[in-house]
């Protein structure tokens, strides 16, 4: 016979306590967390977008199309690729992803799903093959109204600052737009130049002719390609960049001199394949140079290390790469970053620095590599980034801040980035701040902290936003 509950005994789903267990947690969240402004200081958001305040038509457009991680789901479920992105309407291909969420439960996806159906839609009915057609008419109907603009939707969720992700060759055209534009987020480019540094992979010399062009410099050198990189710099600087980024598997600290790296560059510009060794030589210079190149403009730079990416050959062949096939990588970190961090700190070159990982495995690793490279300047000037993809979920979350409370200062983190394709992702902050006032109040439950709720409310909104605010000084 099955087991019946009281109502005492099952709180409401994703109700106004979610995850919240005990009374210092709730007023931690309802009365410090909960209203504070978002800076998103690394996302994949398309500035087109943004500057043109597009309307998207249905639900399936601003939910589905470019996410990976409902992809690898459906997939998972035994939905064929014809619905997923495949040649199906957008309402067959929002039908399969209803079928798929009630199986999702226990993954971060049944939260997140139900969450910004809730915060953007306040549509609080379970997705599923019930109530798949009701649900995308009512969101479709709300999507083609003003309120539901990018901007609006921005605006919606008190996004103050929203950083996205441009390739140095990038026009920032739509930046331009944005900067004259009277917006409430400010929309600031992101300088990600990782295509010129892997030398080894097809297409490089095209690409450097590319960066040429947009530099007005024809590269020849090692000191060409230098130079165009400042002058792309200074571009994006001069409309408002604050940050770089780089997405590798790990980093090398070869030895290295510059006429060697200028012979590597030459080799591979008059198309002859370049060997693993010198390839990675070439990265280990590059990083270096680049790391000073931010320091000398005040930038923060981001290491997201750790990726083993497009899996699946015969997807990759199907539908290119970036499409759902990457996974946690167990690559070596520790001593190569080590390396690089102090090549750029023994001369005073170190920038602001931001390190993430995807294998959990190196949580500790990079909660005490930042100690290493603290140097009082700033607080917090080497960050351990927050909890990143495959780890951007509560357990994930959880790791990285007890890591970095063990080992750091978790009361200097610069908190909670989306790093999404999607404009509805911004209730992953809402996530993520009940969590970290848990976190808290389950310590004061538990006496092993004061419950002193001024100062720890405090530290709170740090964590939630003004560290942020302070660190990056837009």
């Amino acid at each position: 016979m099955p087991t019946t509950h009281s109502p005492q005994t099952q709180r409401p789903f994703l109700g106004d306590d979610f995850l919240l267990e005990n009374d210092f947690s709730r007023e931690l969240y309802h009365d410090y967390a909960k209203e504070m402004p978002i800076i998103d200081y690394h996302c994949h958001l398309p500035p087109q977008a943004i500057a043109a305040d597009h309307q998207f038509g249905n639900l399936t457009e601003i939910w589905l199309a470019g996410d990976h991680y409902k992809w690898r789901a459906m997939r998972t479920n035994g939905v064929d690729e014809k619905y997923i992105t495949g040649s199906a309407n957008d309402e067959e291909k929002f039908a399969k992803w209803a079928e798929t969420v009630p199986y999702t439960m226990r993954n971060p996806l049944y939260h997140w799903s139900h969450l910004e159906l809730r915060r953007y839609f306040a549509e609080d009915r379970l997705l599923g093959p019930q109530t798949a057609r009701s649900i995308y008419a009512h969101c479709n109907e709300l999507l083609n109204t003003p309120d539901y603009s990018t901007r609006s939707l921005l605006r919606k969720m008190r996004v103050e600052i929203v950083c996205t992700t441009d390739d140095p060759i990038d026009d920032l055209a739509a930046h331009d737009q944005l900067a004259g534009a009277k917006t409430e987020t400010r929309v600031l480019p992101t300088f990600r130049p990782d295509k010129s540094l892997l030398i080894d992979q097809a297409g490089y010399p095209e690409y450097l002719g590319k960066l040429g062009q947009a530099a007005d410099l024809d590269i020849r050198s090692l000191q060409d390609l230098k130079t165009a990189l400042s002058r792309r710099a200074d571009y994006f600087a001069e409309r408002g960049c604050r940050l770089s980024d780089h997405g590798l598997e790990r980093l090398y600290a070869e030895n290295y001199t510059a006429s060697q790296l200028d012979r590597i560059l030459q080799k591979r510009l008059a198309g002859q394949l370049v060997s693993g060794e010198e390839a990675a030589g070439f990265l280990s210079g590059m990083m270096v140079s680049l790391g000073e190149l931010y320091h000398e403009r005040g930038w923060t730079m981001q290491l997201h290390l750790g990726a083993l990416r497009n899996n699946s050959s015969r997807m990759r062949r199907q539908l290119g790469p970036d499409t759902g096939f990457d996974s946690i990588g167990d690559f070596s970190q520790a001593r190569a970053l080590a390396r690089v961090l102090d090549r750029l700190d023994r001369h005073d070159r170190l920038p602001r620095t931001i390190l993430y990982n995807l294998n959990p495995a190196d949580n500790e690793v990079m909660a005490t590599m930042i100690g290493n490279f603290n140097d009082g300047s700033i607080a917090g000037k080497i960050q351990f980034g927050s909890a990143w993809w495959f780890l951007d979920q509560l357990d994930g979350m959880e790791k990285q801040l007890n890591a970095l409370s063990n080992m750091g200062l978790l009361a200097r983190f610069i908190g909670m980035l989306t790093d999404s394709r999607s404009f509805l992702s911004y209730p992953r902050h809402e996530y993520f701040r009940r969590l970290l006032c848990d976190l808290f109040g389950r310590d004061i439950q538990q006496g092993r902290l004061p419950a002193d709720l001024p100062w720890i409310g405090g530290l709170v909104r740090d964590v939630c936003y003004r560290n942020a605010q302070r660190y990056f000084d837009f």
